[in-house]
């Protein structure tokens, strides 16, 4: 996991359309542009920008089939993201912790 991989995990997901995406990937187990592009509506051309955006954070995989390419989730993206999230909630937790104790023991000088 590397700053430079989370942040663009995080950039991809930022938008809303290509969230959208993942999910649909992962109900599905891979899509096309053309299967997108009839349900949403935005053009195919749109579809695979967002879907390319998608491969390049490492995202989604490309699988020629035929005349089409599929694309396919890639969990690794977001388990390194997912894992980066439980590490600087970790680090809160702890802070937290401390200043709870802080207060606490402020209270008990205080009365």
């Amino acid at each position: 996991m590397t700053d430079a991989s989370v942040g663009a995990t995080f950039t991809a997901l930022s938008d809303p359309t290509r969230r959208q995406l993942v999910g649909m990937i992962a109900e599905r187990g891979s899509v096309t542009a053309s299967e997108v592009a009839r349900e949403l509506p935005i053009t195919r051309q749109a579809v695979a920008k967002h879907l390319a955006v998608l491969h390049d954070a490492g995202l989604a995989v490309p699988a020629r089939a035929g005349r089409e390419t599929r694309y396919a989730l890639e969990p690794s993206g977001l388990v390194d993201a997912a894992a980066w999230m439980t590490q600087v909630g970790a680090e809160w937790d702890v802070r937290l912790r401390r200043l709870q104790e802080h207060a606490a023991s402020a209270d008990r000088r205080a009365g």
